[in-house]
Protein backbone atom coordinates (compact mmCIF):
# COMPACT_ATOMS: atom_id res chain seq x y z
CA UNK A 1 0.00 0.00 0.00
CA UNK A 2 1.37 3.40 -1.03
CA UNK A 3 0.25 6.93 -0.25
CA UNK A 4 1.16 9.82 -2.52
CA UNK A 5 1.12 13.56 -2.03
CA UNK A 6 1.73 15.39 -5.29
CA UNK A 7 2.50 19.10 -5.11
CA UNK A 8 2.37 21.89 -7.65
CA UNK A 9 3.25 25.29 -6.17
CA UNK A 10 0.50 25.60 -3.52
CA UNK A 11 -1.76 22.78 -4.70
CA UNK A 12 -1.74 19.33 -3.12
CA UNK A 13 -3.22 16.13 -4.46
CA UNK A 14 -3.34 13.29 -1.98
CA UNK A 15 -3.82 9.66 -2.99
CA UNK A 16 -4.50 7.56 0.07
CA UNK A 17 -7.04 5.20 1.61
CA UNK A 18 -7.53 7.88 4.27
CA UNK A 19 -6.71 11.25 2.71
CA UNK A 20 -8.78 13.03 5.37
CA UNK A 21 -6.40 11.84 8.10
CA UNK A 22 -3.47 13.30 6.18
CA UNK A 23 -5.35 16.60 5.71
CA UNK A 24 -6.13 16.74 9.44
CA UNK A 25 -2.49 16.15 10.34
CA UNK A 26 -1.36 18.86 7.91
CA UNK A 27 -3.85 21.29 9.47
CA UNK A 28 -3.38 20.43 13.13
CA UNK A 29 0.28 19.49 13.42
CA UNK A 30 1.80 21.62 10.64
CA UNK A 31 -0.75 24.49 10.63
CA UNK A 32 -1.50 24.26 6.90
CA UNK A 33 -4.52 26.27 5.79
CA UNK A 34 -6.24 23.87 3.44
CA UNK A 35 -9.26 24.70 1.34
CA UNK A 36 -11.11 22.68 -1.26
CA UNK A 37 -10.37 19.41 0.49
CA UNK A 38 -12.45 16.46 -0.52
CA UNK A 39 -12.59 14.22 -3.53
CA UNK A 40 -10.55 15.48 -6.46
CA UNK A 41 -12.76 17.04 -9.15
CA UNK A 42 -10.69 19.88 -10.62
CA UNK A 43 -6.97 20.63 -10.51
CA UNK A 44 -4.74 22.92 -12.57
CA UNK A 45 -7.24 23.26 -15.42
CA UNK A 46 -8.25 19.63 -15.57
CA UNK A 47 -11.49 17.92 -14.55
CA UNK A 48 -11.42 14.64 -12.64
CA UNK A 49 -14.42 12.38 -12.16
CA UNK A 50 -15.44 8.77 -11.77
CA UNK A 51 -17.32 6.96 -14.49
CA UNK A 52 -18.35 3.34 -13.94
CA UNK A 53 -15.86 3.14 -11.05
CA UNK A 54 -12.95 4.35 -13.21
CA UNK A 55 -11.05 7.57 -12.46
CA UNK A 56 -11.19 9.91 -15.48
CA UNK A 57 -9.04 12.93 -16.35
CA UNK A 58 -10.36 15.43 -18.88
CA UNK A 59 -8.99 18.92 -19.62
CA UNK A 60 -12.29 19.99 -21.22
CA UNK A 61 -12.68 23.27 -19.30
CA UNK A 62 -9.14 24.33 -20.14
CA UNK A 63 -9.68 23.57 -23.82
CA UNK A 64 -12.89 25.61 -23.73
CA UNK A 65 -10.83 28.54 -22.37
CA UNK A 66 -8.38 28.03 -25.22
CA UNK A 67 -11.36 28.33 -27.58
CA UNK A 68 -12.36 31.65 -26.01
CA UNK A 69 -8.80 32.92 -26.46
CA UNK A 70 -8.89 31.82 -30.10
CA UNK A 71 -12.10 33.79 -30.65
CA UNK A 72 -10.61 36.84 -28.91
CA UNK A 73 -7.45 36.67 -31.04
CA UNK A 74 -9.11 36.07 -34.42
CA UNK A 75 -12.73 37.22 -34.06
CA UNK A 76 -14.10 33.86 -35.14
CA UNK A 77 -14.54 30.30 -33.96
CA UNK A 78 -12.02 27.71 -35.14
CA UNK A 79 -12.87 25.42 -38.03
CA UNK A 80 -14.84 22.25 -37.30
CA UNK A 81 -13.54 20.56 -40.44
CA UNK A 82 -10.26 19.24 -39.00
CA UNK A 83 -9.73 15.59 -38.15
CA UNK A 84 -6.08 15.71 -37.10
CA UNK A 85 -3.78 18.24 -35.39
CA UNK A 86 -1.73 18.79 -38.56
CA UNK A 87 -2.12 17.65 -42.13
CA UNK A 88 -0.52 14.34 -43.06
CA UNK A 89 3.04 14.80 -44.32
CA UNK A 90 3.24 18.42 -43.10
CA UNK A 91 6.75 19.81 -42.59
CA UNK A 92 6.62 23.07 -40.60
CA UNK A 93 10.42 23.38 -40.78
CA UNK A 94 10.15 23.89 -44.56
CA UNK A 95 7.67 26.77 -44.26
CA UNK A 96 8.90 29.87 -46.12
CA UNK A 97 5.84 32.09 -45.73
CA UNK A 98 6.22 35.66 -44.46
CA UNK A 99 7.32 36.30 -40.88
CA UNK A 100 4.66 37.45 -38.40
CA UNK A 101 4.62 41.01 -37.10
CA UNK A 102 5.30 41.69 -33.40
CA UNK A 103 1.64 41.53 -32.33
CA UNK A 104 1.10 38.26 -34.19
CA UNK A 105 4.26 36.80 -32.63
CA UNK A 106 2.82 37.51 -29.16
CA UNK A 107 -0.41 35.73 -30.12
CA UNK A 108 1.56 32.77 -31.49
CA UNK A 109 3.67 32.55 -28.34
CA UNK A 110 0.58 32.73 -26.12
CA UNK A 111 -1.12 29.98 -28.10
CA UNK A 112 1.98 27.76 -27.89
CA UNK A 113 2.18 28.28 -24.12
CA UNK A 114 -1.45 27.28 -23.62
CA UNK A 115 -1.01 24.28 -25.88
CA UNK A 116 2.06 23.16 -23.94
CA UNK A 117 0.03 23.26 -20.73
CA UNK A 118 -2.82 21.22 -22.24
CA UNK A 119 -0.24 18.50 -22.95
CA UNK A 120 0.79 18.57 -19.29
CA UNK A 121 -2.80 18.02 -18.16
CA UNK A 122 -3.48 15.08 -20.38
CA UNK A 123 -3.66 15.78 -24.11
CA UNK A 124 -0.57 13.79 -25.06
CA UNK A 125 -1.95 13.23 -28.55
CA UNK A 126 -0.79 16.70 -29.65
CA UNK A 127 2.61 16.69 -27.93
CA UNK A 128 4.77 16.14 -31.01
CA UNK A 129 2.85 18.74 -33.02
CA UNK A 130 3.07 21.39 -30.29
CA UNK A 131 6.72 20.74 -29.53
CA UNK A 132 7.53 21.00 -33.23
CA UNK A 133 5.65 24.30 -33.55
CA UNK A 134 7.15 25.63 -30.32
CA UNK A 135 10.60 25.51 -31.89
CA UNK A 136 9.52 28.48 -34.06
CA UNK A 137 8.49 30.73 -31.13
CA UNK A 138 11.33 33.21 -31.64
CA UNK A 139 10.45 33.99 -35.26
CA UNK A 140 7.27 32.27 -36.43
CA UNK A 141 5.93 32.54 -39.94
CA UNK A 142 2.37 32.93 -41.20
CA UNK A 143 2.22 29.19 -41.94
CA UNK A 144 3.18 28.36 -38.36
CA UNK A 145 0.33 30.51 -37.06
CA UNK A 146 -2.08 28.70 -39.37
CA UNK A 147 -0.80 25.38 -38.05
CA UNK A 148 -1.30 26.29 -34.38
CA UNK A 149 -4.78 27.50 -35.29
CA UNK A 150 -5.43 24.06 -36.77
CA UNK A 151 -4.17 22.34 -33.60
CA UNK A 152 -6.55 24.50 -31.55
CA UNK A 153 -9.39 23.61 -33.90
CA UNK A 154 -8.59 19.92 -33.44
CA UNK A 155 -8.44 20.20 -29.64
CA UNK A 156 -11.72 22.12 -29.50
CA UNK A 157 -13.44 19.65 -31.79
CA UNK A 158 -12.11 16.73 -29.70
CA UNK A 159 -12.46 18.46 -26.31
CA UNK A 160 -14.33 15.52 -24.76
CA UNK A 161 -11.32 13.19 -24.87
CA UNK A 162 -10.74 11.47 -21.52
CA UNK A 163 -7.92 9.47 -19.95
CA UNK A 164 -9.22 6.63 -17.79
CA UNK A 165 -7.27 5.14 -14.86
CA UNK A 166 -8.24 1.83 -13.36
CA UNK A 167 -7.64 2.22 -9.65
CA UNK A 168 -8.66 -1.25 -8.50
CA UNK A 169 -6.31 -4.18 -8.10
CA UNK A 170 -5.78 -5.99 -11.40
CA UNK A 171 -6.91 -9.59 -11.72
CA UNK A 172 -3.73 -11.59 -12.16
CA UNK A 173 -5.21 -15.01 -11.38
CA UNK A 174 -4.46 -16.21 -14.93
CA UNK A 175 -0.71 -15.74 -14.43
CA UNK A 176 1.69 -18.16 -12.75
Amino acid sequence: YYEYIATYVDDLTIASKDANAICEELKNKYKFKLKGTGQLNFLLGCDYFYEDGVLCQAPKKYIEKMGLSYERFFGEKPSRKVSSPLEKGDNPELDDSEFLNDDEVKIYQSMIGSAQWVISIGRFDVAVHIMTLSSFRAQPRRGHLERIKRVYAYLIKMKNAVIRYRTDMPDISDFN
